[in-house]
């Protein structure tokens, strides 16, 4: 069954803002906030280039030594197998509630490098934004994914 979900729409609206910033996708837990992502990085850019904090320990390393996006981009280009280009790279980092430098970096992204395309997904985003770390606010935009409705149930496809 192929499911279209109102969120693709959504995210290529932001794509396409001037004034885009970095986006983070909020949400309850599986409900398809990495599939969202990564299928729109699919089907509106080149390559897609996706870090989980929640798999690899060693991004945490990555940026407790930097916040200089040039400098990130330079070293997680080596966990992915295509280049990091603007315009044409989508950046996801899955599950950034783990690492609040990295949510705080997002600032940097914002002001340093905004023709950067980066999105980053999270449950249980809004607990990690109480502790510690300052918050980039206003430096980043908002997306509020729901568990599917029944409207995009409906108008799914089905399998043959």
């Amino acid at each position: 069954m192929k499911i279209e979900r109102d969120i693709l729409q959504q995210l290529a609206a932001w794509k396409q803002r001037e004034d885009r910033k970095p986006l983070i996708l909020q949400g309850p837990r599986q409900i398809g906030k990495t599939w969202a992502l990564k299928t729109f990085g699919e089907r509106y850019f080149e390559h897609t280039a996706y870090f989980s904090f929640e798999r690899n320990d060693e991004l945490f390393q990555l940026f407790e030594r930097t916040k200089d996006p040039k400098r990130l981009l330079g070293q997680l280009s080596t966990f992915t197998p295509a280049a990091i280009e603007a315009h044409k790279t989508l950046i996801i980092f899955d599950e950034i509630q783990e690492c609040n430098k990295a949510i705080n970096s997002l600032k940097y992204f914002c002001e340093e490098m905004p023709e950067f395309a980066v999105v980053a997904a999270g449950s249980l985003l809004g607990v990690s934004m109480a502790r510690g770390d300052s918050f980039p606010v206003g430096k980043v935009d908002f997306l509020q994914m729901h568990p599917l409705i029944f409207r995009e149930f409906l108008a799914a496809d089905a399998p043959e």
